[in-house]
């Protein structure tokens, strides 16, 4: 490249100095050019006016030779207005360092196929995504083993299983995991199954939802299937982008798995659990719950295959009809012993199904069945195929009604518990029928049953000899009656009654009740308004085998002699004590409380009228249990009771001062600097 210059020396006008064009020369220096990348940034040698010439020597010898044998080379004749080195200039272009990413999946695979030890394929995973990707494809048996490296891998990951043991390893003996939210992405369980594979891989996994951005997908449920070959449990619940492939690869991996739960999986289909079916043959635990493309087909494969399956819940699944209930049921060998079926589109003939071959069921649950008619139920109990039937729950079942509630009965003479939720067309009649036939009943819960009333309970209660607990809940037909108690006779079986928010309910009604069950242990009356001391004193002195636990929660008319007659009779049985919301409860009761109760542990005085003297009177009780003191919203306790808080506090656990807007920050402060062993709610 020949420059342009004037060959006397002079530079021309308006020609920008060399200088500007060359931005790496260290002109402080003026000794050696400093080399670069780019081609045009090379040195300038010498200046205008500079008679020096450059000291190194000539680039056009050796060193020339040097640099173009160490690679590519840009050769660059620098325009000068003088030539005062007669060879080309040469700048190096550096070479770029050899790196292992350029290796193929293939090579990467054979390099860690021979990593043996859990810690050594942990750190490769930690290196880069890709690298996690591929161990987490690898299956147990990829791994080449070593007599070396078996002996010097077996400690280490002993050391490491030895080190997660607390955290990692459940009561049942194999390591489980939970993702919720944002955390379950495929990143996780790839690491997850890298870094627990080996010690066998995970035995329990729970994902609740999924990150809305990078959430799970079948990429990483395959991992987990090629490195947890001894899942046991996998529960998905609302993971919107796994799929028949994901699970399906669960199938292939993981044969021993024995529960599975699919909550809210629209991707999955009947493909993906015909798979479960023929590659898991332990499974004993089925949940299906709102996937709207499994149907019939996947669960009759489940009824074929899983011969050991014991639980069976199936909800919201508009595909599944009674095709898939006589598949899982009708087979010879079923061992299905607790049955929830819910909101599907069933018919009578499932139901007779249950009922003639539900020879080994002991917990039945029914809900929203709108397609079963009373005929289908009637069926199911005449039958009498469930004899081993121990806890029936029928809810918002329009085919329940009093005659086949009375033949429900006379089919399951070993029932113990029954529970009826929202059954709108069940009487009295029906109830004291069914009463009558099922000898055996123990537990009895009432919920939202509108044409039920006061009389039908207490006939009921009068005729089942065996029943110990009682509960009814929001049930509007529930009144005040008048007496008939001395009609009756005493229940002297029943320990736990439990009355709640049934707005009819009074006074009256009350104390009839404490006349038929002198043997409570357990008194639960949350929410009855219209109850008063005349209602409740009678039953307090009925009770004669001394009350445990007493839940008042907003009676508000309930006052401080109810409280007093409770201690003074019951005083040495009590151990929790609910007066949440009783407005005229004063500290009279605490002083009761803390003069009688010996053995309570648990109260509740929440928005009560408490002061300091009731909390001072309080921390001086005989009372040595209490672990749990609720005084929400007592708004005159101040920070007058510090000291006595302190006290109580050197037994309790917990200790809820929320809404004691008379008690300063401060104070709640030192409490829970002192109290550490309390939990404190402020």
């Amino acid at each position: 490249m020949k420059s342009k210059g004037n060959q006397g020396g002079e530079k021309r006008k308006n020609e920008p100095d060399n200088s500007t064009r060359f931005n790496r020369y260290d002109v402080s220096s003026r000794k050696k050019p400093v080399f670069g990348n780019d081609s045009m940034n090379c040195a300038k040698i010498g200046e205008k006016g500079d008679n020096e010439f450059y000291s190194g020597g000539s680039l056009c010898s050796a060193d020339l030779g040097l640099m173009l044998a160490l690679g590519h080379a840009d050769i660059y004749c620098p325009v000068s207005k003088r030539a005062r080195i007669s060879g080309p200039f040469v700048v190096e272009e550096r070479t770029k360092n050899p790196s292992i990413e350029v290796l193929p999946n293939e090579c990467l695979f054979e390099i860690f196929r021979r990593l043996e030890g859990g810690r050594e394929r942990s750190a490769a995973a930690c290196v880069s995504k890709r690298w996690l990707m591929l161990l987490s494809n690898m299956r147990s048996s990829d791994i080449r083993h070593t007599n070396l490296s078996a002996a010097n891998g077996a400690s280490d990951d002993t050391k490491m299983a030895s080190a997660d043991e607390d955290l990692e390893v459940e009561c049942d003996g194999y390591l489980t995991r939970c993702l919720e939210g944002k955390k379950a992405t495929d990143i996780r369980l790839s690491a997850m199954a890298v870094g627990t594979s080996s010690r066998g891989g995970l035995g329990k996994l729970s994902v609740r939802g999924s990150n809305p951005v990078r959430g799970i997908t079948n990429v990483g449920l395959s991992a987990i299937a090629h490195g947890c070959p001894s899942l046991r449990v996998l529960s998905l619940w609302d993971v919107q982008d796994v799929g028949d492939e994901g699970l399906m690869e669960i199938a292939r991996g993981c044969h021993s798995l024995e529960k599975l739960d699919l909550t809210k999986c629209p991707s999955i289909s009947n493909k993906g659990l015909v798979a479960i079916a023929e590659n898991c043959p332990s499974l004993t635990s089925l949940t299906i719950e709102s996937c709207k493309n499994i149907g019939n087909e996947g669960l009759q494969a489940i009824g074929r295959c899983c011969t050991k399956l014991e639980s069976l819940t199936i909800k919201d699944c508009p595909l599944v009809g009674d095709q898939a209930v006589v598949s899982l049921l009708s087979s010879g060998n079923t061992r299905l012993k607790k049955v929830k079926l819910h909101s599907l589109n069933i018919t009578d003939f499932s139901l007779a199904v249950i009922g003639h071959y539900g020879k080994v069921i002991i917990d039945l649950n029914l809900c929203k069945l709108g397609h079963v008619s009373p005929r289908g139920f009637w069926v199911m109990g005449a039958a009498q195929g469930l004899q081993s039937l121990a806890s029936l729950t029928v809810t918002s079942c329009i085919g329940l009604t009093n005659p086949s509630l009375e033949a429900v009965g006379k089919g399951c003479t070993n029932i113990k518990s029954m529970c009826l939720r929202e059954c709108k067309r069940v009487t009295d009649s029906g109830l004291v029928a069914f009463a009558q036939a099922a000898g055996s009943l123990e537990h009895l819960l009432l919920e939202e049953c509108d044409k039920i009333t006061q009389t039908g309970i207490l006939n009921a209660v009068s005729i089942c000899s065996k029943l110990k607990s009682l509960s009814l809940v929001k049930c509007s037909g529930v009144r005040d009656l008048p007496p008939q108690a001395s009609l009756l006779s005493p229940c002297d079986s029943l320990r736990s009654l439990s009355i709640r928010s049934c707005a009819g309910f009074g006074s009256r009604s009350l104390a009839m009740v404490g006349k038929l069950c002198p043997q409570l242990h357990h008194l639960d009356l949350s929410g009855l308004t219209r109850i008063t001391d005349a209602g409740l004193l009678p039953l307090l002195e009925s009770s004669k085998a001394g009350l445990v636990k007493v839940n008042l929660t907003h009676c508000l008319n309930v006052t401080d002699e109810v409280v007093l007659s409770l201690a003074r009779l019951h005083g040495e049985t009590l151990e929790l004590l609910n007066l949440d919301g009783c407005r005229r409860v004063t500290d009279a009761s605490l002083v009761a409380i803390a003069d009688n109760c010996l053995l309570l542990n648990d109260l509740d005085v929440s928005k009560c009228s408490i002061t300091d003297s009731g909390v001072a009177a309080l921390s001086q009780g005989v009372q040595l249990n209490l672990q749990v003191l609720s005084l929400s919203g007592c708004s005159m306790v101040t920070n007058k009771s510090f000291s006595s808080l302190r006290t109580l506090g050197e037994s309790l656990i917990g200790l809820n001062l929320q809404h004691c807007n008379a008690i300063g920050s401060s104070r709640v402060e030192a409490l829970v600097e002192d109290l550490w062993r309390c939990d404190i709610l402020s």
